[in-house]
């Protein structure tokens, strides 16, 4: 248990600089040698900056990102062994990670033997490597390679030195090297698409400057946007404060610092800066986070099938902990040590580092809720928002400490600890195993496994909210419950409420819209039985495909930058695009086209694009559309809606996004009818 709490804790502890803005700290060249008339070895020669490293072959699999070797394409050949180091490699235990790493610091070098059939081969893929330094991590990097040659038959010595392998990344380089920096890229146009139609190029040119013109561009993000994330982090603070981890710890530490200082300003003032201590370090772990990461990252995170299982099965464990199958706590040995470090220094640092004691006694309570936040917030694009989220959450947690500081006659006023704080652990255990569903259903969505499609969804939401409604009245009760409890006034309505949602609930099961929960339950389309008939779904989830459809059809296109795990795309379906007029302007005079840029689904073939002065591989049809959006319109946040021309690519009007405005969505959409000219076509 303390190794997962280590790795849960280490991505938000860490100091790190911002990835989007530096530069690659690991440099690999790759080429082919030939060892004999049969055999060689593909070498991976790594250069690497001053205080970072790069991760070896031989490392457990819980600890960090090792040097792995993908091969995509292997004819004419075969791999000999695994990929091994060579080189000086550095060992060093990390008490972290519980495990002895290994590493190569400033040069090292990776090798894969390969035997040859004899005559033609051609041999591509992949080296993914993982690279640190003292303070970050990168995400998982990978350096692409392509070889192709002859190689002498066995029988044949006198070939043994002709066809000497030509690195296939050359080729592509030379092939690009005349594409202008506003078009997509030869290797993209010569690509299949995901229905095996080629990419048209002209359609995938980029737009921000048609954009700008009618007012928008790409990239703008909304202020508001930032009120809602600041408020959710406000609103997971207040809870945390009713939490049993939080709540009486606040009495004791104003208590000590009144009676700590004869005069009451002094005290005063020093409850006021453990308040802002406590907020410093909140904030600093939510910058940590968008700093480690990044908008693109942690978007992709968000949608990772590994990490939301991962996420929904810490919720249930923390949801089994709060019903009283077992205490989860942090090892006592860190709260003892930053406690003890706390008693041997004096002023503004012994006030800081007794704030910090604060967050770790306090994390199994309140970890649930800062991770939810986190992960609601990564799907927003923006770097900013988890530091915003942990502002709100530090302010609220931060209050109560305060205002008491200033005002102690409160505390007499104050709710003692009691059977109360039980009952909000349960109510939290609830609600969380109701979230653990939604990770889940991302990960499902995302892979297609139809595993929890919206019946299935919508049938265990209503039982675990129907549950939560009998405990409240008392007719379930949990190991920590007094078996002679009375049920009070407060908890009947809340119990009201809870079974009142359940029994809202049961008509999605019928294909009820629910707008209530749209944002959290997978969308209408993935229910089998639905008598709901009045509903808007795309026409393609294809780019290509559907401005072709649309050129025949005569009409204009709504692309939709959409995601399976995007909580607003599903507010802005139910409550804007059920509304009938914008319902039938986008079903009747628009062509849809849906694009999910988490959509996991593997392409046929990866497509080889060069962005930013890099050149990548796309594999999924999800990395695909991504691309698309970051390229044709500069913004890689969902919901995005753009309307074009099919014939020539061109917007007809301005960007739109999350906006509930269901007038201003019909004026968008009716100004880029009255744009397009068909005739034109």
């Amino acid at each position: 248990m303390r190794r997962l709490f280590t790795l849960l804790l280490l991505p938000l502890v860490c100091a790190v600089c911002a990835l989007a803005q530096m530069a690659d700290p690991v440099r690999f060249d790759t080429k082919l040698n030939q060892l004999n008339d049969n055999e060689g070895e593909i070498v991976f020669t790594a250069t690497i900056d001053a205080g970072w490293h790069v991760y070896s072959t031989d490392i457990a699999d819980d600890g960090p990102v090792k040097a792995s070797f993908h091969a995509e394409q292997l004819e004419g050949a075969q791999l000999v062994g695994a990929l091994t180091p060579r080189g000086k490699v550095t060992e060093e235990y990390d008490e972290m990670f519980g495990t002895t790493l290994r590493f190569f610091v400033g040069k090292g070098a990776f090798v894969q033997k390969v035997r040859f059939d004899g005559g033609p081969y051609a041999i591509n893929g992949y080296l993914e490597y993982g690279a640190c330094n003292d303070q970050m991590c990168l995400p998982p990097s990978t350096v692409e390679f392509g070889f192709k040659g002859n190689a002498p038959k066995p029988s044949d010595k006198a070939e043994a030195l002709k066809g000497a392998a030509e690195p296939e990344a050359e080729k592509t380089e030379e092939a690009t090297d005349e594409v202008e920096p506003t078009a997509v890229p030869d290797t993209l146009q010569t690509a299949p698409a995901t229905a095996g139609q080629p990419l048209e190029t002209d359609l995938w040119a980029p737009i921000t400057n048609e954009l700008q013109a009618f007012g928008s561009g790409g990239s703008a993000t909304t202020a508001t946007s930032w009120w809602l994330i600041l408020l959710q982090g406000f609103l997971g603070g207040l809870l945390a404060i009713l939490t049993p981890c939080v709540w009486p710890i606040i009495p004791m530490t104003v208590s000590f610092f009144l009676k700590r200082n004869k005069e009451r300003s002094k005290a005063i003032s020093e409850a006021v800066t453990y308040g802002l201590s406590i907020v410093v370090i909140y904030v600093l772990l939510g910058l940590a986070v968008t700093l480690l990461f990044g908008a693109s990252a942690l978007n992709a995170l968000s949608t990772n099938a590994v990490f939301n299982i991962f996420f929904a099965l810490l919720l249930v464990v923390f949801a089994a902990s709060f019903f009283g199958a077992f205490e989860l706590t942090l090892p006592s040995s860190w709260a003892n040590k930053v406690d003890q470090k706390s008693e041997q220094t004096t002023g503004l640092l012994s006030i800081f580092l007794m704030a910090f004691t604060l967050v770790l006694v306090s994390f199994s309570c309140t970890g649930p809720i800062i991770g939810f936040l986190l992960v609601a917030v990564s799907t927003q694009g923006d770097i900013v928002a988890p530091t915003i989220g942990m502002l709100g959450f530090a302010v609220a947690l931060a209050i109560p400490f305060t205002l008491f500081a200033l005002f102690p006659s409160l505390l007499k006023q104050a709710p003692k600890s009691g059977s109360w704080m039980n009952t909000v652990k349960v109510v939290l255990g609830f609600i969380e195993l109701a979230f653990a569903l939604k990770f889940f259903s991302v990960a499902d969505l995302a892979h297609h496994w139809h595993l929890l499609d919206r019946e299935v969804f919508l049938s265990l939401w209503i039982t675990l909210f129907a549950l939560l409604g009998f405990y409240l009245l008392g007719w379930l009760k949990f190991p920590h419950d007094d078996a002679d409890h009375r049920t009070g006034v407060g908890r009947f309505f809340l119990a009201l409420v809870s079974l009142a949602f359940a029994v809202y609930m049961v008509p999605g099961l019928w294909g009820a819209p629910l707008k209530a929960i749209s944002a959290f339950s997978p969308p209408i389309n993935t229910q089998d039985f639905n008598l709901h008939t009045f509903k808007v779904e795309a026409q393609y989830t294809n780019y290509d495909l559907g401005m072709a459809a649309a050129r025949e059809q005569g009409k204009p296109v709504m692309v939709d930058f959409t995601g399976f795990g995007c909580v607003n795309c599903r507010k802005m379906e139910a409550a804007v695009w059920t509304d009938p007029q914008v319902r039938d302007i986008i079903n009747n005079r628009y062509v849809l086209i849906s694009l999910f840029v988490d959509d996991k689904t593997p392409l046929p073939q990866p497509i080889e694009v060069t962005e930013n002065g890099t050149t990548r591989k796309l594999r999924t049809v999800g990395a695909k559309w991504s691309y698309l959006q970051r390229t044709k319109i500069g913004a890689n946040t969902q919901p995005f809606y753009v309307l074009l021309d099919p014939a020539t690519g061109k917007p007809l009007n301005g960007l739109r996004s999350y906006d509930e405005d269901i007038a201003a969505y019909v004026d968008f959409l009716q100004k880029g009818l009255d744009n397009f000219r068909p005739s034109s076509n």
